[in-house]
């Protein structure tokens, strides 16, 4: 968290030091452009000191022409230097932009699934996130790439002071009344500079999540007929942001006002010092000296001016900072600015290669003989609903069906086991070893899931199967088959290559659900996962579906060696039967277990119904 400015600096310097050659060069080339127009100062002193016969010597070079021809150079030096810094900062400003935001992603991906996201103990939809990867980040990126400009301003600042010191020491100390005015002056508007920014970016973070959940709904609002209610909530969230959104900037702008003046006062008042002691004789300068010292004295009110809209800026960085580091919590804001490996293309716009995905090693703890569940308990935040005290034993090659009623807590059971909610009571042994992390440990090719819902992506059938997997296309075809998928697969316009829509909103609801399951099966996990897989299926198709699941017909040495265990939510008397164990829950809570055969006498339909 960025409770006070040291710990914000150490923020941004963390960054920095993620790419310093970059920066450096960034830095060298932005401190030509802020300070190559510092050294016309001396030329233009020259100059009108040689226009009055007041400089020393004879010559071409102390004729106006020099200067003038000289004065163009460092011009064109200058433009140069503008073309240059404009690429590395470009390149700079998306590498910051980057980590962050590939850090922001990481996190969040480290979160339970089914576990809320918040804010200041405000839950946050997935919609409202996408301000912070937008907003916050570009917050973020805006403060750091700045400091090197401040610092090519700041660097040419203190050598304008030296140079103003000589001139006339006396006037130049008046200069630092402004900087200690602003000072001030952004300390006592840090709480409102804070507090705008954050109902700014807090209203636009509602609208974003709205938006996210109208095209995600767009079927439901439409049979609902909902449209003009959902329209008048989406112009109610923008009136709200529009007018925090202009709060917040009116304020910035009022203060960068009240900055600028203060420095343009600043420089008023040491210009007519600078005359009344020209007219009283007291410490007169001479034109060439006059015009060095009102030269320089931009530079050194410039620096003033950047400055504070710096610290502004810094101020609303904090805000970043802190939301941030509240939506991912654990070392909050200290995880976004950790180094991580990025592959960007880089300023010849030559893109690194990515690392290749290499298949897990087939070590002995991946291969799975009992899983074990002990005391597994959960229960939602704010409530008594949950599961409690789950106890269950999985060997391997068996097929353990979890049923009950609607809402007994199967798929809260699911989660739990796979690490997608938190473990507040229990533990999970894999073959006997204890599970520190199961959120990070149940994965591919450990274990794959299947929930009620699953989740398909805007691409090809391909594209959604694989995911990245390298496999050929006869495997590809075979977890198909399995996954009774193939004859479906016939019929799509396109087979593979076909273009399935967002949320595969061109499958049937039952083809999503085999879709998810040959995307499971792809990646041929010890422990195969399914969330009531059959529940869109037609009778027929769901017979199929179990036959090849359960009794598959191995056509490759791969699948032969294949042996997965089955933890699967069912209420479908097929799956039952085959059942090697079967768990009933009640209320959170094991009512019943054992095979279809004993508990024959526990009425099962009516337990689970």
């Amino acid at each position: 968290m960025t409770s006070n400015r040291t710990s914000l600096w150490h923020l941004l310097w963390q960054l920095i030091l993620y790419a310093p050659r970059l920066y450096l060069l960034d830095s060298f080339l932005w401190l030509l452009i802020m300070g190559l127009p510092a050294v016309p100062g001396l030329i233009i002193r020259e100059f009108f000191n040689a226009l009055a016969d007041q400089g020393a010597g004879d010559g071409a070079w102390r004729s106006p022409l020099f200067f003038v021809v000289l004065l163009l150079s460092i011009g064109v030096a200058r433009i140069v230097a503008i073309f240059a810094g404009r690429v590395t900062k470009t390149q700079h400003r998306f590498t910051i932009s980057s980590l962050i935001r590939r850090n922001l992603l990481d996190k969040l991906l480290q979160r339970p699934g089914a576990e809320p996201f918040a804010i200041h103990d405000q839950t946050v939809s997935p919609g409202e996130v996408i301000s912070f990867f937008r907003d916050d980040a570009a917050q973020i990126e805006d403060n750091v790439v700045g400091t090197n400009e401040i610092l090519g301003v700041g660097v040419f600042a203190i050598a304008s002071l030296v140079i103003l010191f000589t001139v006339n020491a006396r006037l130049t100390l008046f200069v630092f009344l402004p900087l200690v005015a602003i000072a001030f002056v952004v300390q006592q508007a840090e709480a409102r500079i804070k507090r705008y920014r954050s109902a700014s970016r807090q209203s636009t973070q509602q609208v974003t999540g709205l938006m996210g959940e109208l095209f995600g709904a767009v079927q439901a609002i439409q049979v609902a007929g909902a449209e003009q209610t959902v329209l008048h909530q989406f112009q109610q969230l923008n009136e709200q942001r529009r007018q925090r959104m202009v709060q917040d900037q009116v304020f910035t702008a009022i203060l960068n006002s009240i900055l600028e003046n203060l420095v343009n006062l600043g420089t008023g008042l040491i210009l007519l010092l600078a005359a009344l002691f020209n007219s009283t004789g007291e410490q007169s300068m001479s034109v060439g000296d006059f015009a060095l010292f009102v030269y320089y004295l931009a530079f050194a009110t410039d620096f003033l001016r950047f400055m504070g809209s710096f610290l502004t800026l810094s101020k609303q960085t904090e805000v970043a900072f802190e939301r941030m580091g509240s939506l991912i919590g654990a070392k909050g804001a200290e995880d976004i600015t950790t180094p991580a490996p990025l592959y960007l293309p880089d300023l010849r716009g030559q893109g690194s290669d990515l690392p290749p995905i290499t298949p897990a090693l087939e070590e002995t703890s991946i291969f799975l003989q009992e899983l074990k569940a002990v005391d597994l308990t959960y229960y939602y935040p704010g409530s008594t609903s949950g599961v409690t005290d789950i106890n269950l034993t999985l060997q391997r090659g068996s097929l353990t069906v979890i049923t009950g009623r609607v809402g007994s807590g199967k798929t809260t059971l699911l989660r739990l086991l796979l690490g997608l909610l938190p473990l507040q009571k229990g533990a999970l042994y894999w073959n006997g070893e204890l599970i520190e992390h199961p959120a990070q440990f149940f994965k591919p090719p450990r274990s794959a899931y299947t929930p009620q819902v699953p989740q398909l992506f805007s691409n090809t059938l391909r594209e959604n199967l694989l995911m990245g997997l390298q496999q050929s296309d006869a495997e590809l075809q075979e977890a198909i088959a399995l996954a009774a998928l193939d004859q479906d697969l016939v019929n799509l316009p396109a087979g593979l290559n076909t273009l399935i829509g967002s949320k595969g909103m061109c499958l049937s609801g039952g083809q999503q659900q085999r879709t998810a399951a040959a995307r499971m099966l792809t990646r041929q996990p010890e422990l195969l996962v399914f969330d009531d897989l059959s529940s869109a299926l037609d009778i027929k198709t769901e017979q199929k579906l179990w036959s090849r699941l359960l009794s598959p017909q191995k056509s490759s040495a791969a699948l032969t060696a294949y042996t997965p265990t089955y933890l699967i939510v069912s209420h479908r008397p097929a799956v039952l039967r085959q059942a090697d164990h079967i768990i009933v829950l009640n209320n959170g809570r094991v009512e019943a277990e054992g095979t279809a055969l004993l508990l024959n006498d526990l009425d099962l339909g009516k337990t689970i119904y």
